[in-house]
């Protein structure tokens, strides 16, 4: 598994990471199917531990990681797929102001069946600012480290640590 994401990581396809929160392992996020050329975009899956939901730890995870895509390596969009039913997953993006665009029937196999998912999005335009500083502006201050994974240096922007 390590191999494989450090191989996709090393194509520029994959970007993977921990969270680490208060120095213990918390959950992982990656940003995957990065397609280059006209599109430049990616998708973004994520999970946490559940000693740590509900502590403002995946949202700001995901703010850290949307803004690296978009300042650093220069995607243009990011997209989240989420089961509808999963609502814990579908309050991170709505704090941080994904926008909805539908739903993607049978998207992806799970637990032996096709399961359907809600699509959001966001693009570099919708957050001039960044999506920590909005997380700021509304949200808490106990940030979580995303150490750097391989090939990837992102890092907590001053006062996130």
């Amino acid at each position: 598994m390590v191999r494989h994401l450090r191989s996709e990581a090393n194509a520029g396809r994959m970007l993977p990471f921990v969270i680490e929160y208060r120095g213990r392992l918390a959950g992982q996020l990656t940003v995957a199917g990065i397609t280059w050329g006209s599109m430049c975009s990616g998708h973004v899956g994520y999970w946490v531990d559940e000693a740590v939901a509900g502590r403002g730890v995946m949202p700001t995870a995901v703010a850290l990681v949307v803004d690296h895509c978009f300042r650093t390596v220069g995607l243009h969009r990011v997209e989240v797929c989420i089961r509808p039913e999963n609502r814990p997953s579908r309050r991170v993006v709505e704090k941080l102001g994904f926008r909805e665009e539908g739903l993607r029937p049978r998207y992806l196999h799970i637990d032996g069946a096709w399961r359907d998912h809600l699509v959001y999005a966001l693009t570099a335009e919708e957050v001039p600012d960044g999506l920590v500083r909005r997380r700021r502006a509304g949200g808490r201050d106990d940030a979580p480290h995303l150490p750097n994974s391989p090939g990837n240096a992102a890092h907590p922007g001053p006062g996130m640590e």
